[in-house]
């Protein structure tokens, strides 16, 4: 006679949490690696646009991995993650509106 398998849900929760724990311990140590490729690049004799670029390009990687794991977008409804990117537009279409009003040109003393 075998033993009765266990097909509790609190195990397979527990392993479930696990592997999640896992994840986020690999995307700290891949974000971790990141940001010590951006402080290192920093130094290189590159062009500025180059170490800019991807500064920006590494930046936007770091981003995409915190919204979608660390805030939970990935396991979330969609939903969510379509009102999330929706707030992002707008904001970055005000903050684009703004440095267009108030540019550099336009914030000079007018000529007595």
């Amino acid at each position: 006679m075998s033993a009765p398998v266990s097909t509790s849900p609190d195990h397979a929760h527990g392993h479930e949490e696990e592997s999640k724990f896992q994840i986020y311990v690999n995307v700290a140590m891949l974000l971790a690696v990141i940001t010590g490729v951006e402080i290192v690049g920093i130094y290189l004799p590159f062009a500025k646009w180059v170490i800019v670029t991807g500064l920006v390009i590494l930046s936007v990687v770091k981003f995409l991995y915190v919204i979608f794991y660390f805030m939970h977008l990935r396991w979330d409804k969609p939903f969510c993650t379509i009102l999330f990117f929706i707030g992002l537009v707008l904001s970055a279409g005000t903050v684009w509106a703004l440095l267009a009003i108030f540019s550099v040109k336009d914030s000079l003393p007018l000529p007595t």
